[in-house]
């Protein structure tokens, strides 16, 4: 077998492939393709370029949305805040009312997305709004002795202000109402008054008229009573110094410990 020159003509079986009918017909295939494509990726570029030059030329809208940066409206009220936000071309979302320590009633607190931040026109804004302090609900000390109740109102978050005494047929240091009365919403640590009874009237107040000041602190002492306060009142009956009047009175029904004003005789010029 001898090897072909370069000057020499294919063999046989080559010259037969490269003259097949089924050769000739795949060229052919191939060509169409190429052929395809390229009108497609003109008529795609001639597509491309016309649409490019409507957007800058006929209708010179943006292909994107503009950026708005997003205003601060902490420390605003809702109302104010949505003006602003329809000026900057932004929109107004949802807006949820939250307790606030300091914040007036109705400003502003929170927003998302925050101050400075570039976001597509008509963004929605979310919006947190004061409902001011936090209200805590005075809860119902009646019926609890004095201590344990100073210990649930400021569980609670408040404090006791004034204790007033009252006659009530309680126990002694029981509380009977609170003031302003249970259920009333009130700021964090403002103060209440415990109204406390000071025990069934069962003690006969005694008559103190016409002793000294001492003499009736003694006898109240001794009845469970105690003596409250006292001043002097010109009297042209009652020796100088005594009793000449009492609150309660004589005979009335009094808690134990309550307090006896009395008025003493002063002598005249």
């Amino acid at each position: 077998m001898r090897a072909r020159t370069g000057g020499s003509p294919p063999d046989s079986d080559e010259q037969h492939e490269s003259t097949s009918p089924h050769f000739s017909e795949h060229r052919l295939v191939r060509r169409r393709i190429r052929v395809w494509l390229v009108g497609l990726g003109t008529v795609l570029a001639a597509f491309l370029i016309g649409y490019i030059m409507a957007v800058l030329v006929v209708f010179p809208a943006p292909i994107f949305a503009s950026e708005k940066a997003v205003p601060r409206l902490v420390g605003m009220n809702a109302d104010d805040a949505r003006t602003v936000l329809e000026a900057a071309g932004l929109n107004h979302g949802d807006v949820t009312g939250v307790n606030h320590p300091t914040a007036p009633r109705g400003a502003v607190v929170w927003q998302d997305p925050p101050p400075g931040v570039a976001v597509p026109e008509r963004t929605a804004v979310v919006l947190e709004v004061s409902n001011g302090p936090r209200r805590i609900p005075v809860p119902d000390l009646a019926g609890y002795d004095v201590g344990l109740a100073r210990t649930l109102l400021e569980a609670a978050g408040l404090e006791v202000g004034a204790l007033e005494t009252t006659q009530a047929p309680l126990p002694k240091d029981v509380v009977i109402v609170t003031r302003p009365p249970a259920g009333t919403a009130l700021a964090p640590e403002a103060r209440v008054t415990l109204v406390v009874s000071l025990g069934a009237a069962t003690i006969v107040v005694p008559d103190l008229a016409g002793m000294t000041l001492d003499q009736g602190r003694l006898e109240l002492e001794q009845a469970s009573l105690t003596l409250g306060t006292y001043f002097a009142r010109t009297s042209f009956s009652g020796i100088p110094g005594t009793i000449i009047e009492q609150v309660p009175g004589a005979g009335t029904l009094a808690a134990p410990a309550t307090a006896v004003n009395v008025v003493l005789a002063r002598r005249t010029r």
